[in-house]
């Protein structure tokens, strides 16, 4: 009996001190992210009131960055403080190309480069930004990602001409991805490129031109029919999504969500209830996105009572509600003026543990100020 209570007394000695040793172990990881948060902010204002290029940047950074701190996640966030700041695109290039050449401690990464080609592109360094890709291709080729080739084709498709998108990306083909073979995935992000800038019209004619030496799947036909509900011309989505079908095409969940999304868009609630019909008759599940839109579309056409059925049904199709399905509904119900029971689903959100986002607020905000509640809002 005596050596039992001598093993729990040294059980519990030892699981004490493994709890104390945790705690400080998780208080040492704080203070070591809060440290280098603040170094982060550091380093970006100093890029940002730096005088460049009427002075050089590197020998700043050398002075007030130790070797030890120049690590991947350190540059990717310093990136990412100077993409938020719109700061000046030659400062974030020269900070990226610091990085690369002190790689004894630094390992760079997509997410880092992207960042840098994202400034640049954004501002329109569209000569530096190429000089960019075609110095990684030769030197840090795995750099060069599906999501790089897009964040140039997009601004370019944005800024400039059509011929000239489309000269950009036998560019890429020809003298940036050099030994990749360009395929239906790399025209997605063409088409991609067009239809976020709602440029159907060239998006259309780039898969005309293009289609046989890239034969399309049915994320370019997704991609294409997202870019037809975007412009909000369900006219012309509704006659591409029946040459999808024609092509042999057979419809996917998100293909039903786009276009269950731009009726409900558009006030025409009743047309989105059809084509969700027609999607579950297709045994194509749908998701709680598409029952949070079709909640969205029953308060743009103020059936508050068609709103509250889809959103308890919720459960029944085995999913859990979250924040937007519930922001949703807040928003249906203040459509439809029913003050009270929008304010109390917030009392629900809290008892179920489902956190508010700044939707939430926004939602409740404008209901109150639109009902003339002023005392509601403060």
């Amino acid at each position: 009996m005596l050596s039992l209570m001598s093993l729990k007394k040294t059980y519990s000695s030892n699981h004490h001190l493994f709890q104390i040793s945790k705690r400080l172990s998780v208080a040492f990881s704080s203070t070591a992210a809060s440290t280098q948060s603040i170094e982060v902010e550091k380093i970006a204002r100093i890029i940002n009131d730096h005088p460049f290029p009427y002075q050089p940047l590197h020998p700043t950074l050398t002075h007030h960055i130790p070797p030890t701190l120049l690590t991947t996640a350190f540059v990717e966030n310093v990136l990412g403080r100077l993409f938020a700041a719109h700061s000046n695109g030659l400062k974030a290039l020269e900070f990226f190309k610091y990085s690369l050449n002190n790689q004894a401690h630094f390992v760079p990464s997509p997410d880092s480069f992207e960042k840098t080609l994202h400034i640049l592109a954004r501002m329109r360094y569209f000569d530096k930004a190429w000089e960019l890709m075609a110095e990684i291709g030769k030197t840090h080729p795995f750099l060069l990602t599906l999501k790089s080739m897009s964040i140039m084709l997009c601004r370019i498709a944005k800024f400039r001409s059509y011929e000239e998108t489309l000269d950009a990306f036998e560019k890429m083909e020809k003298r940036v991805f050099v030994g990749r073979k360009f395929g239906v995935e790399e025209f997605n992000v063409l088409l991609r490129a067009f239809c976020t800038v709602r440029k159907l019209k060239e998006a259309k004619s780039v898969f005309v031109k293009m289609h046989e030496r890239f034969p399309p799947n049915l994320k370019t036909m997704n991609i294409l029919l997202l870019g037809f509900k975007e412009s909000r011309d369900i006219t012309a989505m509704e006659l591409f999504y029946h040459e999808m079908v024609k092509r042999g095409f057979k419809p996917s969940c998100s293909s039903y969500g786009i276009r269950i999304d731009a009726y409900c868009k558009k006030g025409y609630f009743a047309d989105a209830l059809r084509i969700f019909q027609e999607m579950e008759k297709a045994n194509c599940l749908p998701t709680l996105e598409t029952v949070t839109t079709l909640i969205h579309g029953a308060g743009v056409a103020r059936n508050a009572m068609k709103a509250r059925e889809l959103f308890d049904k919720i459960t029944k199709r085995n999913f859990q509600a979250d924040t937007g399905a519930y922001n949703a509904l807040i928003s249906s119900l203040f459509k439809c003026r029913d003050l009270k029971s929008a304010i109390q689903l917030m009392d629900e959100m809290e008892k179920n543990n489902i956190h508010y986002d700044d939707m939430t607020y926004h939602t409740m905000f404008l209901g109150l100020m639109k009902s003339g509640s002023i005392e509601g809002v403060l």
